[in-house]
């Protein structure tokens, strides 16, 4: 059976590392499940999800040019929706000069505040009332 990425596979848990998981899949190869990618949850130690010789479903979302077959269980999933938390399609279309221009004037006015605010203080430290 030829394994490709995206196929949906069911396979055994031969191995738990701090990292991951390794999974044995049809015809004796075996691929990497990612701490990462074992569940949609954070997940600090694999074996409070997972057990040796546990039967899981699988996708394949990776082969490397070295054969490593990289797996995830989270996205095996009926209900698993690919999601980027990090950054909404609209931001990623703003252009890089639109990015510098805001992030000058921001840096602008926070450095006419800071300005201001030490302007006000008239003295410090080292500065003597008597």
């Amino acid at each position: 059976m030829a394994i490709a990425v995206g196929s949906i596979l069911e396979g055994r848990v031969t191995g738990i590392t701090k990292f991951g998981a390794f999974v044995e899949l049809p015809g004796g190869v075996t691929g990497l499940v990612h701490i990462s990618e074992v569940a949609d949850a954070y997940v600090k130690d694999v074996k409070d999800y997972l057990k040796e010789q546990e039967q899981v479903q699988v996708k394949v979302i990776n082969i490397d040019d070295n054969g490593k077959i990289g797996l995830s269980i989270k996205q095996a999933r009926p209900d698993y929706e690919a999601r980027n938390p990090r950054r909404s399609r609209s931001q990623s279309r703003e252009s890089f000069e639109d990015k510098l221009s805001k992030f000058m004037r921001d840096s602008d006015e926070k450095l006419s505040d800071l300005r201001r605010h030490t302007d006000s203080k008239r003295g410090g430290r080292g500065s003597s009332k008597y």
